[in-house]
């Protein structure tokens, strides 16, 4: 018989972050914890990292629903179950943390050489919006880390701003040296995104995230068939449960790229199921944390290096809190590795 509790932690940025939807400066963690009878000592630990703005979670009856998991834990086993449809973050949490009481080993839940053998994981650099001298504090500190490749949140300050910081990166580096993203978060309407993306296009830049708001199928197709620049989607795919719908928005759309955040589409059978899809029609994909805490990241990170995608992941935020639990995991030169060398520090959580 398992019994199930929760916890919360909120996570402390370093400093404020800045996104198009406004500026982040503390996040709420949620932790399911599982515990057997039959194995006294072992305590099973699933991340809900809900994102406020972004998570598709209802808000407020949030604990509540943590709160009936846990009370009912033994029913609460099948990442499909209709009644976590409304809450993709719990299902993901609960996906790791049985994951986890099956592995009976503390968060080592997808066996392989990024555990065994230090094998790192490519990420790519996160510039994060603010002011000019900030963004150019960033990418300068980027590129001296040595990171390939480097993603810039844009859609916040002036455009013409924005495209001087991208000009400074390729005056130094070429396409071949630097790989470029660009994430608008959908900052640009559908009546001038096309024009931005032809200028955007003129500094070699590998992809764009979600140009437009989610939502507006029809003028994002039309934009994937014309930008001279390859579009990812990222909120699109939120809130999409069905396989059916999947298909639907995958053809309906067609991009160039997905980009796949399991705390925000239900967890890892749920991205599992949008690359399954993305590779019937020739779509390619990279998978994102979303600004979990290091538990939450270090599950991500060991299921992304068992899928053998060779792109830059998105893996690269467990640095950003004053209050992150203490981990194995260590960003490198652009790579991210999981040091045997290092224990967790979880108390904080199982006390």
């Amino acid at each position: 018989m398992i019994q199930a509790r929760w916890k919360k932690h909120t996570l402390e940025f370093k400093r404020p972050s800045g996104t198009s939807r406004g500026v982040l400066k503390k996040k709420d963690s949620y932790f399911i914890l599982l515990e057997d009878k039959n194995r006294p000592g072992v305590t099973a630990v699933g991340e809900c990292g809900l994102l406020r703005g972004l998570s598709i979670d209802n808000y407020d009856e949030y604990e509540n629903k943590l709160q009936e998991v846990c009370d009912d834990i033994n029913n609460y086993r099948l990442w499909r179950d209709e009644k976590l449809m409304d809450f993709p973050s719990i299902r993901f949490g609960l996906e790791m943390a049985i994951i986890d009481r099956k592995t009976g080993s503390m968060l080592e839940l997808f066996p392989s050489d990024f555990l065994s053998y230090e094998s790192p994981i490519p990420i790519n650099g996160l510039v994060w919006m603010g002011d000019k001298a900030f963004m150019f504090e960033q990418i300068k500190d980027k590129l001296e880390q040595g990171f390939t490749c480097v993603k810039m949140k844009i859609g916040a300050i002036d455009f013409e701003a924005e495209l001087e910081l991208l000009r400074y990166i390729r005056e130094q580096f070429s396409e071949k040296e630097i790989e470029l993203r660009v994430d608008a978060n959908g900052a640009f309407s559908p009546e001038n995104a096309l024009e931005k993306l032809k200028r955007l296009s003129e500094f070699d830049l590998h992809s764009i995230e979600q140009p437009i708001r989610q939502g507006q199928w029809n003028a994002m197709a039309e934009l994937c068939q014309t930008s001279p620049l390859d579009i990812a989607l990222d909120e699109e795919l939120i809130g999409i449960h069905k396989e059916e719908d999947k298909r639907r928005l995958l053809e309906t759309i067609r991009p160039q790229y997905i980009i796949l955040k399991p705390s925000l589409l239900g967890g890892f059978s749920a991205s599992q199921e949008w690359i399954d899809l993305s590779r019937e029609q020739g779509i390619g994909w990279w998978v994102t944390s979303a600004l979990e805490s290091n538990v939450g990241l270090n599950a991500i990170a060991q299921w992304t290096y068992t899928l053998k995608n060779p792109m830059h992941q998105g893996l690269g935020t467990g640095q950003l809190y004053t209050n992150n639990f203490e981990s194995p995991l260590e960003v490198e030169g652009g790579f991210l590795y999981h040091r045997k060398g290092r224990d967790w520090d979880l108390m904080s959580i199982d006390a």
